[in-house]
C-alpha cells in the first residue's frame, strides 16, 4: 500500500471527519526516511516528481556549522547526537535529522575564538578602569558585561573539552548535506539543562 502524503484522511479544523470523496494520488505518495548516520559519506540519488533528482544521505562524518556572533562558518567532523525532543530512539541510534542537537569537533573555531575574546576581555577591563563612576551608575552595562562574560565562559569551557554543542539546520535526507549553527546564549543554557536532565 504505500506511504501517503495526503490530508484526505486528516479531520477538519473544527473536529469533524472528512468523507473520502476520492482515491489515492501519485503526486500524495511518500517514501521511508533515510535515517541519516553518523559515518563516511554515503549519497543515493533519488528520481523526483518532474523530472528532478534529489541527493539523499544515508550517512554523514561533517557538515558547515556557523559561529552566528562572529559570522564565522567553518567545515568540523560531527562526533555525536546529544538530544533531540522528538525521540530518544534517534539519539541511541545516532540519527542526524534537523533541529537535532548534536557534538563537533571544536579545533576549526578554537584559534578565532581566543583571538577575538582574549581582545574584547581586554578592551572591557581598559573601559572598566576609565570610567567606574559611570559603570557603578549604569546598572544596565554591568549585567550586559556580566552576560557577556558568562557566555564566553561556557564556549571557553566547551571549546577546552574539544566538543561544541551544535543545532542541525538542514534536512540531511532531502539535502545530502548537514549545515548548522553553534548554540549560543540562552539557546545553549535551555539545551544544557535538558541534557542534565535527560543524563540524570
Amino acid at each position: 500500500m504505500g506511504i501517503s502524503r495526503d490530508t484526505i484522511h486528516k479531520k477538519r479544523l473544527t473536529g469533524g471527519k472528512k468523507r473520502k470523496w476520492r482515491k489515492k494520488r501519485k503526486y500524495e505518495l511518500g517514501r521511508q526516511s533515510s535515517n541519516t548516520k553518523i559515518g563516511n559519506k554515503r549519497l543515493s540519488i533519488i528520481r523526483v516528481r518532474g523530472g528532478n533528482y534529489k541527493k539523499r544521505a544515508l550517512s554523514l562524518e561533517s557538515g558547515n556549522f556557523s559561529y552566528l556572533s562572529l559570522n564565522i562558518t567553518k567545515k568540523t567532523k560531527i562526533i555525536s547526537v546529544v538530544y533531540n525532543s522528538t525521540n530518544n530512539e534517534l539519539v541511541r541510534t545516532n540519527t542526524l535529522v534537523k533541529g537535532c542537537i548534536i557534538q563537533i569537533e571544536s579545533t576549526p573555531f578554537k584559534d578565532i575564538f581566543q583571538k577575538r575574546f582574549v581582545v574584547d576581555t581586554e578592551k572591557q577591563d581598559i573601559n572598566n578602569d576609565n570610567s567606574v563612576n559611570e559603570n557603578l551608575n549604569n546598572k544596565n552595562v554591568h549585567n550586559k558585561l556580566e552576560k557577556k562574560k558568562d557566555e564566553t565562559f561556557s564556549i571557553a569551557a566547551q571549546i577546552s573539552t574539544g566538543r561544541l554543542l551544535a543545532r542541525i539546520c538542514s534536512r540531511p535526507g532531502q539535502t545530502g548535506r548537514i549545515d548548522g549553527y553553534i548554540l549560543e546564549g540562552i539557546e545553549l543554557e535551555f539545551y544544557l539543562k535538558k541534557i542534565q536532565k535527560k543524563n540524570q
